[in-house]
């Protein structure tokens, strides 16, 4: 457990604003989030993630793809208007 790692609170947050499906995976998706959070938090290089988050490559890989699905603009959209109103 990291200061970094999401409450589940945050975590429903997030997964009910992007739509993320509840389906078998080798990780949670909830752990992928956690490594990003310690990457950006720690600002450590990719390949000296910790050894209890999944493999960096596979992080690395849901990085990507949810940078190019607008997945982080999304959120800080929608937690910009919640804090507005």
């Amino acid at each position: 457990k990291y200061p970094t790692d999401l409450t589940e609170n945050q975590w429903q947050y997030i997964k009910k604003t992007l739509n993320l499906k509840d389906r078998k995976r080798k990780h949670p998706l909830i752990l992928i989030w956690n490594a990003l959070m310690y990457l950006i938090k720690t600002d450590c290089q990719w390949r000296m993630l910790p050894k209890n988050f999944p493999k960096w490559q596979l992080v690395y890989y849901y990085y990507i793809r949810w940078v190019e699905a607008g997945y982080f603009d999304l959120i800080l959209e929608k937690l910009r208007m919640r804090v507005r109103i």
